[in-house]
């Protein structure tokens, strides 16, 4: 049963951060039973896990309601992210770079080379940097060795937009979009050697710098909603558009 809990409430997560919900949109159990084709007791006990995480409020009328996320919720959450993941990368370099952990963050930064150093990057290159760049945050993450800090990440990274890969740049032009890529795997270059170097300041200020890209993104969705809505269907969430 718990193993079919944790289930449903990753499927319900997902869905939502895909924008299958419109904002004010009643979250009813057993349509949403039917969906994911379980009996209405995981998903009434998700629903209630995913309102403690912020994601759904109560509604009017009993029951959950998917809510609106403002602008500055996000971008809040996204400076949180760089703030935390700063003290993760200060705590890594202060504790010394293992072999082991230096092998994994250069298979992560060669990794990201292959994708972004070309003349035009495919939607194959696009996913294997998004997948490495998981990757590679997780890393340090767990190299710091906090479990309370590991804790607050994880927290805030179930929030929209607010995890490490899913406001990677989306200009419209593909050279503009590639060019905040390269920029992105730079920055990863330069914290890799602050750490190994054990420069805990300098880690922690380039991981806190490394948002921007993700809060620069931001900005181009507010400004290009039908376009960022397209690439990103989650963002009527805040759009409120289908």
């Amino acid at each position: 049963m718990e193993s079919q809990q944790t289930r449903v409430l990753v499927q319900l997560r997902d869905l939502i951060l895909k924008g299958e919900f419109a904002p004010g949109e009643r979250l009813a159990e057993i349509p949403l039973a039917e969906k994911l084709g379980v009996s209405r007791t995981p998903i009434r006990l998700a629903l209630a896990a995913l309102e403690q995480e912020g994601l759904i409020e109560p509604s009017p009328t009993n029951g959950y309601m998917m809510r609106r996320f403002t602008p500055r919720e996000i971008n809040d959450a996204i400076a949180v992210r760089g703030h935390l993941e700063g003290m993760a990368a200060r705590l890594v370099a202060e504790h010394g770079v293992s072999r082991q952990l230096s092998l994994d963050l250069r298979a992560c930064l060669r990794d990201g080379d292959r994708a972004v150093n070309k003349a035009e990057m495919t939607y194959d290159d696009y996913a294997l940097y998004g997948e490495m760049n998981d990757r590679f945050h997780k890393l340090i993450v767990d190299a710091a060795g906090n479990f309370a800090l590991a804790r607050a990440i994880e927290m805030n990274n179930r929030l929209p937009f607010a995890s490490p890969s899913t406001m990677l740049p989306m200009q419209n032009t593909g050279d503009e979009r590639q060019k905040w890529m390269v920029y992105a795997h730079l920055q990863h270059h330069r914290l890799v050697q602050a750490m190994e170097k054990g420069e805990g300041a300098r880690a922690q200020a380039l991981a806190e710098e490394h948002v921007d890209v993700a809060q620069m993104n931001l900005e181009y969705a507010l400004e290009r909603p039908e376009t960022a809505a397209q690439l990103l269907p989650a963002m009527k969430i805040m759009f409120g558009k289908s």
